[in-house]
């Protein structure tokens, strides 16, 4: 079993939990979420992950629109691609599960994008929260609706607006 080296943090959120190894980001994890990796071989590190932590804290100021951390990624190829799209999606917006699917390939499988999405291990950081219901609503997000709101209308109030916004 490796060992990751862990951190908590606090954040306008609540306080995070970073995991990772070898300097790359695993987890970011957010207390109260549905998605729960093992945290059997997570050892305490308050000097890992500065850089994350730096940028986090960028982002919460509005100061960060995007960030640049090397991250690990564990899933199945799916997954990776859904986590791969979740990036590409501008801070301060935000597209439907549907659309993700069609941005990968798979049209039809807009619920298994959810799931993908429900599956991320590095939220915020990996916007899982920029991902709406197709009629616009706030749907599921790991970290609860509350902090989905949160997130999105931080974003929304720090991102400059477009020509014909």
């Amino acid at each position: 079993m490796t060992t990751l080296q862990c951190r908590t943090v606090g954040s306008p959120v609540g306080p995070l939990t970073l995991a990772g190894r070898d300097g790359r980001l695993m987890h970011l994890r957010m207390v109260d979420q549905t998605y729960e990796p093992s945290r059997n071989s997570w050892v305490n590190d308050d000097s890992a992950f500065d850089a994350a932590v730096t940028q986090l804290a960028e982002y919460f100021a509005g100061d960060r629109t995007e960030f640049e951390l090397d991250l690990e990624m564990v899933g199945t190829p799916f997954q990776r691609r859904v986590w791969d799209a979740l990036q590409t999606i501008p801070y301060g917006q935000t597209c439907s599960y549907g659309e993700i699917a069609r941005e990968i390939g798979s049209p039809g499988a807009f619920r298994a994008v959810g799931l993908a999405n429900g599956h991320n291990p590095i939220g915020i950081i990996v916007p899982c929260h920029r991902v709406i219901g197709a009629n616009g609503s706030l749907t599921g997000y790991g970290g609860g609706l509350d902090r989905k709101r949160a997130l999105l209308e931080l974003e929304k109030s720090r991102r400059e607006p477009a020509l014909f916004d």
